[in-house]
Formats: structure tokens, C-alpha cells, sequence
């Protein structure tokens, strides 16, 4: 399987203080710049952020065999978790200073299969709207080739974080 990290590449969850004194938009910033380690599941799910706006997110990820179904395609659960880290990480990127975040819902659908031979696929999240309670988002997950797999929509809980 090919990984999209080297082997002594740190992951880990950001602490609570961190996130506190940080926007979301400087989270993502550091953590692409290498200055914040990537979350773990992006180890576990072989997923790296490339690009961050405020309000937008770019994912690549390459799944493996390891990640297939009984029916020899990559299981809809690795398609559902690209797109869950894309369209939630996109709201993120809006959060100020002392907010966080968590799903409450998504909606996933599947286009066409996945396997291993697919390689590199790219995930775009986008935020569709930012309220003071709730965010909505949408992704949209790719081939190299640029044809559609699956593409979803997610709603957040927006709520203020106590350090």
C-alpha cells in the first residue's frame, strides 16, 4: 500500500488549550505548514489536508485493500469518513477563537465503486452556511481523472469551548 506520510510522521489530537487560543483558519494553517501534527485518523484512513481557506478544504487520500468490503470495492465507510473529514474541516476553518464543533448529521452518496487500482482520490469540502448554532457543508470526491465517486452534505453544532 502506498502512504501518503513517511513512516516517522508524529499524528495527534490538538490540545484543549490550543484550540482554545486558535482560530480554526490557524489550526489548519499550522497543521498544513507541518507545525501541528495531523489528526490520527488520517494515519488510520491514509487521508492528507492540502489546501485550507477559510470556508474550504482539499483532501487527498488513497485507499488500499485493506479497506475493501466482501465485494472487493473499498468499503462505503472510508468514502463516508473523506468526506465527513472534508466537510467537517471546512466548517472548522470558520470557527473563531474559543469554538468548537461536532457533526450532527450527514448524508453520503455513493457514485461509482472504488478499489485500490483507483489511486489518488481528492476531496473538496465547501461550507455551505455558518450560523451561530449551526453549519452546513458540502463535499465532493474525485478521481484523479477528475470523474465523481461520491459527494455528500453534513450539518455541525457550532458551540463555544472552555479551556
Amino acid at each position: 500500500m502506498t502512504r501518503l506520510y513517511a513512516p516517522e510522521q508524529s499524528f495527534g489530537c490538538i490540545p484543549l488549550d490550543l484550540a482554545v487560543s486558535l482560530s480554526g483558519m490557524e489550526i489548519f494553517g499550522k497543521m498544513i505548514a507541518g507545525e501541528i501534527d495531523p489528526p490520527p485518523i488520517y494515519q488510520k484512513m491514509n487521508l492528507r489536508m492540502l489546501e485550507c481557506e477559510e470556508g474550504r478544504t482539499y483532501i487527498q487520500g488513497r485507499a488500499s485493500r485493506g479497506d475493501y468490503n466482501p465485494i472487493s470495492t473499498v468499503h462505503g465507510g472510508w468514502i463516508a469518513t473523506i468526506l465527513d473529514a472534508a466537510m467537517a474541516s471546512c466548517i472548522h476553518t470558520m470557527l473563531p477563537k474559543g469554538t468548537g464543533f461536532t457533526t450532527a448529521e450527514f448524508k453520503v452518496n455513493l457514485v461509482r465503486p472504488l478499489t485500490e487500482d483507483t489511486g489518488d482520490v481528492f476531496c473538496e469540502g465547501k461550507v455551505i452556511h455558518f450560523g451561530r448554532s449551526i453549519a452546513t457543508s458540502e463535499a465532493r470526491l474525485l478521481s484523479s481523472e477528475g470523474k465523481l465517486l461520491a459527494h455528500g452534505v453534513e450539518t455541525c453544532s457550532v458551540f463555544p469551548i472552555r479551556g
